[in-house]
């Protein structure tokens, strides 16, 4: 079975994070997009986890699906899910680690999974002692990331951590600003309890296997949701049985991970280096030319992650392994909406168009990656040709930097089509 998986998602109960982000709403915004296995986020929250307790019963080995009655419990804030076919849930939690290494503070984030709730609580139990699981949905433990890794593994056969977006300026493992230069560094003796890592809004896997030490971890890409609108803004794809155990053998081995969709790396926040404040947007070679410091005020850079790949690398840009799971770069559907229609992908105009073709031609994903152009066509030339630009990569990307989303743009400002 080929599907997407989403698993760094967050609820309400997660700072910064939209009240909207209820399990009614993830479930259903999940069919929308294409999503077949969605992470919970936050089970470590005591309400979160009481409502995860609550409104969760087992489906396939360590997956969930909501009570039946949960899920036709739409409210009337939401039209009816046209798309079919299953959504599963995975126990998953995103964790800050802030701690004293090598003379510096470290403050790493790491994805936890777990099967089942016995092994949820256990994880609670440790990390509880580290931190205020009650203060937010995404937990900041006192904690070693080497010795969160060790109460992840003593939570019982299939527990697994993955660090997240690695490469992010202030909470990657690679970061900028707190991260380490290797994985090994990092997790020390449990490092080969580690095999994947995501990538993050701002990198691709092109990026990160300019880095040799890489290559034996699989690289899986996350939404990092927090709202529901902005699931499967990148999935990782499995071609597995629906099945929790099935997913790990995957990214254990390989067998099964069938790659990613992406974000083009440059519509990420943190892809080079700047100074929001100032406005300044530097590439990698400006920043060096300059120390390092913002030409404007002279306060430092945010370096971001095309300077710290770029700094690790040791092979060119598009070297890598053979035999490297696919990737495909795409914009969410409501932004090539919006460009065609002429306004922002959050309207009331974009929202029904794409309620309109969802009903006609199936999930969002499929739409921009599956459905044949002709068909797109007969319900909207315009955006069939905005697809299939996209497909081909031809794009205008307009870097992010220190904080500041990029803009990937299909379309010139009159509405036609980027020049090939």
């Amino acid at each position: 079975m080929r599907f997407h998986a989403d698993l760094h998602i967050h609820s309400k109960y997660a700072r910064a994070c939209s009240r909207d982000s209820d399990l009614e709403q993830l479930s259903w915004w999940a069919r929308r997009k294409g999503v077949t296995l969605l992470g919970t986020g936050d089970f470590t929250h005591p309400a979160w986890y009481g409502r995860l307790r609550e409104s969760l019963v087992p489906a396939e080995p360590g997956l969930f699906r909501l009570r039946d009655d949960l899920e036709r419990a739409v409210d009337g804030t939401l039209p009816p899910v046209l798309t079919g076919g299953p959504l599963r849930f995975m126990l998953s939690v995103e964790v800050a680690t802030v701690y004293r290494r090598g003379g510096r503070t470290r403050k790493i984030h790491h994805l936890v999974y777990v099967p089942g709730f016995d092994a949820a609580e256990a994880f609670n139990r440790a990390a509880g002692r580290a931190g205020d699981l009650a203060s937010d949905g995404r937990p900041v433990l006192a904690m070693d990331s080497r010795d969160l890794l060790e109460a992840v593994l003593a939570c019982g056969d299939g527990a697994y951590l993955v660090p997240a977006h690695v490469w992010t300026p202030w909470f990657g493992v690679f970061g900028s600003t707190s991260g380490f230069d290797t994985v090994e560094e990092c997790f020390g003796d449990l490092t080969g309890h580690v095999f994947a890592l995501e990538t993050g809004l701002s990198s691709d896997p092109a990026m990160n296997r300019r880095v040799s030490g890489l290559d034996r971890y699989r690289l899986v890409s996350h939404s990092d949701a927090h709202s529901p609108p902005r699931i499967g803004r990148e999935t990782t794809v499995f071609e597995t049985d629906l099945d929790y155990f099935a997913v790990l053998r995957a990214l254990r081995t390989g067998d099964g991970h069938a790659g990613s969709v992406e974000f083009f790396p440059e519509g990420g926040r943190y892809h080079l280096d700047g100074h929001r404040k100032c406005g300044v947007r530097l590439e990698p070679h400006e920043t060096r030319e300059r120390g390092g410091r913002c030409p404007v005020c002279g306060r430092r850079l945010t370096v971001g992650v095309l300077s710290r790949v770029e700094e690790l690398a040791d092979r060119p840009d598009g070297a890598g392994p053979d035999g490297a799971a696919g990737v495909r770069s795409l914009v969410p559907l409501p932004e090539a909406v919006g460009e065609v229609l002429g306004v922002g992908p959050g309207s009331k105009k974009v929202r029904l168009e794409v309620d309109r073709l969802t009903a006609a031609l199936g999930p969002e994903l499929a739409i921009l990656e599956d459905v044949p152009v002709g068909e797109i066509a007969a319900c909207s030339p315009r955006l069939a040709e905005a697809v299939g630009r996209l497909r081909r990569g031809e794009v205008r990307r307009d870097a992010g930097y220190d904080g500041e989303y990029g803009t990937i743009r299909i379309l010139s400002p009159d509405g036609t089509p980027q020049p090939g």
